[in-house]
């Protein structure tokens, strides 16, 4: 059951049609996350599901740079944790990053909060008792420059235990900015490359608290296209990220 409800997390740009098909051929409780948008189908092929015109990829943004995707020497070396806190209409949650976990994905999250990318997104998908999903621009401009921008995949590490966070992907190689924190223990993830890079230290209840009301109703698709704009107009009542600033 497990390697199932992984597989249909593997493609986040399901929608409630497949997922609904999903849970029927499946029996699952979970439906085609996309890796809550653990598996981002970011523009490439889908993995173990597929995407039908109603799903979104999993954003698999990255900065801007003349080396899209291609991870520095450096990156998130000599570097200690670093706090970050999301400031969200839920509460703050407070997530400490440790590059000790996975360098790579430590760099590029502060790089994103950085430059500013997660401030007016929404939390998009949120499956109670497995994961909340996150990570897609409110600006379509913005994530039409980042979702192109992958990076290199980290050796997991840490286990997918309840309050980590850890990036969605479409496949080997393919992280961009979409994150998920874990609600359960989800350590069958472990196996299939998910490596989380912090873990919830404030505000989890903040986190269990993100309006779950739309399921995985919203298209990640139509997020990238339209942004805010589709979210707030279909979906209004979605929790807010304010803004994410490096503590």
């Amino acid at each position: 059951m497990d390697a199932a409800r992984a597989r249909a997390l593997a493609c986040g740009m399901t929608s409630l049609r497949s997922t609904l098909a999903l849970r029927a051929v499946l029996g699952l409780c979970v439906s085609a996350l996309t890796a809550p948008a653990l598996v981002a189908c970011d523009g490439a092929d889908p993995v173990d599901g597929g995407a039908d015109s109603d799903g979104g990829p999993a954003i698999d943004a990255g900065p801007p740079s003349d080396d899209a995707g291609a991870p520095s020497d450096d990156a998130g070396s000599g570097d200690g944790p670093f706090v970050v806190v999301f400031d969200t209409s839920a509460g703050p949650i407070a997530i400490e990053v440790n590059p000790a976990w996975a360098p790579l994905g430590a760099a590029r999250v502060r790089e994103a909060v950085e430059a500013g990318f997660y401030d007016g997104s929404k939390f998009f998908r949120v499956v109670p008792g497995f994961v909340v999903q996150f990570g897609i621009a409110a600006d379509p401009a913005v994530s039409s420059t980042w979702r192109s921008r992958t990076i290199q995949d980290d050796p997991v590490i840490e286990s997918n235990t309840p309050g980590t966070v850890v990036f969605a992907t479409s496949g080997p190689n393919t992280r961009t900015t979409q994150l998920f924190i874990n609600y359960a223990d989800n350590s069958f993830l472990d196996g299939m490359g998910f490596a989380p890079f912090g873990r919830v230290i404030e505000g989890m209840d903040n986190a269990n608290a993100i309006n779950s009301e739309y399921g995985e109703m919203p298209q990640q698709s139509r997020i990238q296209s339209e942004g805010n704009s589709y979210l707030e107009g279909a979906f209004p009542r979605l929790t807010s990220i304010n803004s994410a600033t490096i503590r």
